[in-house]
């Protein structure tokens, strides 16, 4: 049910943010310092920033998402995944 055009603009989603709502954005940078953690590790601007719009129950069950997620991605990428079309 997400617009088209909000997906389009996603990567991009630092450059467009009046798209996203403040709350959207913590978590996109939430889930960008979770996924690139072992390059950059995660600041305490990151997590203030995540901190502002979530409580600490919420922060919790958007990491084990972003893990989740992001233990998919890494078994799809080792095992050469290609989706049906």
């Amino acid at each position: 049910g997400e617009k088209q055009q909000r997906l389009d603009v996603l990567p991009a989603w630092r450059e467009v943010g009046a798209v996203f709502t403040p709350a959207e954005q913590a978590a996109l940078r939430w889930t960008e310092a979770l996924t690139l953690v072992a390059q950059q590790g995660v600041s305490d601007a990151d997590y203030a920033a995540v901190a502002a719009e979530y409580s600490e129950a919420q922060i919790l069950d958007l990491s084990v998402l972003i893990v989740t997620i992001n233990s998919w991605n890494r078994i799809a990428v080792a095992f050469h995944f290609q989706p049906d079309f």
